[in-house]
């Protein structure tokens, strides 16, 4: 177990700028965006001398509790954006990242380095799998919440100029309730990923070259024909099936919250944050919902080709060192 926790932070070592600095970027420029638009809005108006919608001081005078419980809703909604903002960069990142954790070492051949420490190949393999699926989405996560923070501290200081005082609306939304929320989805993400995971291992550890090509090709592909046969009116599969639960979950199950069944947060009245007639609800963050998907065959099916594609990985990984190359 600690030769396996070393192997991890290896992955991490040497795969930093993705891990850590992406999306430290993507949300250092989210926060300077933020920034830079309301400093304009501000010398605009000042510059003008126009005032856009109700003055600041009625907003300060006029605000009940109704407003209050808006805006920290508003505050969660902020929240959830920034997170979900960070997903698209750290999608790409796992991609390119599997795709190359073991066709690079064939390709500087490094492999051969490694494969004279006493590490097995299960080990390797897993841990690189454990780094995309756990390590990864951690570091993210915990950015998004931080750049959050730095979010608030802008608009607590834009509304404080203004003569709002920001702390009733903090105290009306569900930071923490959120976080933990969203932490405890990152163990199912890890599960539905495993299809998406294993594929492109599998041919990180099969292909002599350009294993971008045949990890998206080969399903795009098989769609295709599949499609031109049915348009022919020979025997085919539901091209519905095929899009959403097989070539979607080999290249897109790393998204987090890809297993979300609209793919978007829905808003109700049955499940909260807090207590109280104007706390948050989301339905898909409840826990019951998130782990509800441990029930569903399509979650451990995907479980079992993900397993199997690891293992076919594996054991490519301890016959392949070459490449064209």
């Amino acid at each position: 177990m600690k030769t396996f926790g070393w192997l991890v932070r290896r992955e991490y070592w040497e795969h930093r700028g993705g891990f850590l600095w992406t999306p430290v970027w993507v949300g250092g420029v989210m926060l300077i965006l933020t920034l830079l638009g309301i400093i304009s809005a501000e010398v605009i108006g000042a510059r003008l001398n126009v005032q856009v919608g109700v003055p600041w001081n009625s907003i300060a005078d006029r605000l009940t509790a109704g407003d209050i419980a808006q805006a920290g809703i508003g505050l969660d909604v902020a929240y959830l954006a920034v997170a979900m903002v960070l997903c698209i960069p750290l999608f790409f990142v796992l991609f390119f990242y599997l795709l190359g954790a073991l066709y690079d070492d064939r390709r500087d051949r490094s492999v051969l380095f490694w494969k004279s420490l006493p590490v097995t190949d299960m080990s390797t393999v897993l841990s690189k799998v454990a780094a995309a699926v756990l390590l990864a989405p951690l570091v993210a996560f915990v950015v998004a919440s931080i750049a959050y923070l730095g979010l608030l501290v802008i608009v607590c200081v834009w509304a404080l100029l203004h003569g709002i005082n920001p702390l009733p609306a903090i105290g009306a939304s569900h930071p923490i309730g959120l976080f933990w929320r969203m932490l405890l989805t990152i163990p199912v993400d890890a599960l539905w990923a495993l299809p998406t995971v294993g594929w492109l291992l599998f041919w990180s550890a099969f292909a002599r070259s350009k294993p971008f090509l045949w990890a998206v090709l080969v399903p795009v592909l098989a769609y295709v024909a599949n499609a031109w046969i049915g348009l022919l009116g020979g025997p085919s599969i539901d091209r519905d099936f095929l899009l959403k639960d097989v070539l979607f979950r080999l290249l897109l199950s790393i998204m987090p919250g890809a297993w979300l069944d609209d793919g978007a947060l829905t808003f109700s009245s049955k499940m909260r944050l807090g207590s109280g007639s104007n706390t948050l609800a989301l339905d898909k963050l409840d826990p019951a919902v998130v782990y509800g998907l441990l029930a569903k065959p399509e979650l451990w099916i995907g479980v079992v080709v993900g397993v199997a594609l690891i293992a076919a990985s594996i054991w490519l990984r301890r016959r392949r060192i070459e490449t064209s190359t």
